[in-house]
């Protein structure tokens, strides 16, 4: 039997449900669903320029799960940009913890 997953924590929902592209129709075919912990991990770094201990004791995850989130946020975000595709924020598995 596989290790039950544990939440991640996060301080609170992204401020937005989406981006879209300038001048782009609604295709919704082709979006990208970023998980609240992968915003999250994206902030912690990038944002508030925590290192990778630091954003994962936040987090309450190992540094290497934190590494894992932040890389799959980066190829999704890559991908978007490129690929002139949608983002759409969708929960994960997150609790709320406010800082």
């Amino acid at each position: 039997m596989p290790k039950r997953r544990r939440a991640r924590k996060i301080s609170g929902p992204p401020g937005f449900r989406g981006y879209r592209p300038y001048g782009m129709m609604n295709s919704r075919k082709n979006e990208i669903e970023l998980l609240y912990e992968e915003y999250e991990a994206l902030k912690l770094a990038d944002y508030e320029l925590l290192n990778h201990f630091e954003a994962s004791v936040f987090m309450g995850v190992s540094r290497s799960t934190f590494a894992r989130i932040y890389k799959s946020a980066r190829i999704k975000i890559a991908h978007a940009l490129v690929e002139t595709r949608e983002i759409k924020t969708v929960f994960g598995n997150v609790s709320f913890s406010g800082r």
